[in-house]
């Protein structure tokens, strides 16, 4: 999945937990984040379970399988890419791109 339609996605998401819960979330920092993601994912499950929102847990689901299958695509690295991949670390290392914590 593009990142424009995991954007999408995560705007649906971001307005759908606005009106319900009035939590303010960070679309960008969702499509790319997959830490985030999770946190975002598991309070909507939590909230639409307790609140009994069936379009919430709906949307919620397909948010996580989109993360999930984008984790997995995410580990897969080609083997002729290795000097990439090193140098890709160093880069993350320098530069951490994580969700820290839980949400507010």
């Amino acid at each position: 999945m593009s990142i424009s339609e995991k954007m999408a996605l995560a705007a649906r998401m971001h307005v759908m937990l606005l009106r319900k819960t009035g939590r303010v979330t960070d679309t960008e920092w969702m499509a790319r984040n997959h830490e985030y993601a999770e946190e975002i994912i598991r309070f909507a499950f939590d909230y639409a379970e307790r609140e009994h929102h069936d379009d919430l847990a709906e949307l919620a689901q397909k948010m996580a399988n989109v993360m999930q299958s984008s984790r997995a695509q995410a580990t897969y690295r080609p083997s002729y890419a290795h000097s990439d991949l090193q140098s890709g670390l160093r880069h993350e290392a320098a530069n951490p791109m994580r969700y820290i914590g839980g949400i507010r």
